[in-house]
């Protein structure tokens, strides 16, 4: 294992530029044909199938509520790879779900959340304060600034931890917490343990027996349906969940008009 600070830095950047080729190139013009299906409970429908699953219980930024919910096409699948942990001795943990405008935009704006980038962003670059045209390209990867790459916008992301069933204060080691900005973060990351690594396959492929893709560049993020989804399967498919705004009276949604417009300015970062 890899372990002096030059390679961790040259990893680190390397990940960064190719999340930025995979947002930039693949993701911003990828189809999308928003199929309409509405949001639905992931507390309610566990409960409904009687499978043990957790929610995180802290608040979003701003105090915001987290929103545990996904599409209608994806609940099937949720419950299924909740149920197969359960089985195999695991709990689910959903850390986040459906993210509306609002939690989104704040998110790329949150001062802790910037300090963070900021400094992981020094370190990469060995204490150099870095351009604002540097940290918007940064932020952009860390941090989804443009509702085409916000899944979590879709409805269509969670982010996840894994427990044991008979010790649930205990997470399923995976190299690193929930949330993690460093070069432990990738999924395929050198940097964490063979047990953390094969920890982290074993729930990739149990996420993705349930339709579940995972996110490259994140060790706890999983989606399906989005644009993500297609292209990392390489479908060729049009992808059927974009980002959307929700009514919590009906569950109902809408598309967002403009998928590419950037939520928060350059100048606003």
């Amino acid at each position: 294992m890899p372990l002096s600070e030059d390679d961790r830095r040259a990893y680190w950047i390397a990940q960064l530029e190719d999340a930025y080729q995979f947002m930039f190139d693949s993701i911003l013009h990828y189809p999308v044909e928003e199929c309409g299906e509405g949001l639905v409970s992931l507390r309610e429908a566990s409960a409904a199938a009687g499978v043990e699953v957790l929610f995180a219980d802290a608040s979003h930024v701003c105090g915001l509520k987290r929103l545990f919910y996904l599409r209608q096409g994806q609940i099937a699948g949720f419950v299924a790879a909740a149920r197969e942990m359960n089985q195999r001795g695991w709990v689910l943990r959903v850390e986040d779900g459906y993210r509306t405008r609002e939690i989104q935009k704040h998110l790329g704006r949150l001062p802790q959340v910037f300090d963070a980038v900021l400094k992981t962003v020094m370190w990469e670059l060995k204490g150099q304060v870095p351009t604002a045209q540097f940290m918007f390209r940064r932020c952009s990867c860390l941090v989804a600034s443009v509702p085409k790459f916000a899944t979590h916008m879709s409805g269509s992301a969670i982010d996840i931890s894994v427990l044991y069933r008979d010790a649930p204060a205990t997470v399923v080691d995976r190299g690193a917490p929930y949330i993690e900005m460093s070069a432990l973060t990738p999924m395929d990351s050198p940097f964490v343990s063979a047990q953390a690594q094969h920890n982290r396959r074993d729930i990739t492929a149990l996420m993705r027996r349930h339709g579940f893709v995972a996110y490259p560049f994140e060790f706890w993020h999983y989606s399906s349906g989005d644009a993500y989804d297609q292209f990392l399967r390489q479908t060729g498919g049009r992808a059927i969940y974009g980002a959307v705004d929700w009514n919590p009276e009906t569950h109902t949604v809408t598309a967002l008009a403009d998928l590419k417009q950037p939520l928060n300015s350059e100048q606003e970062v």
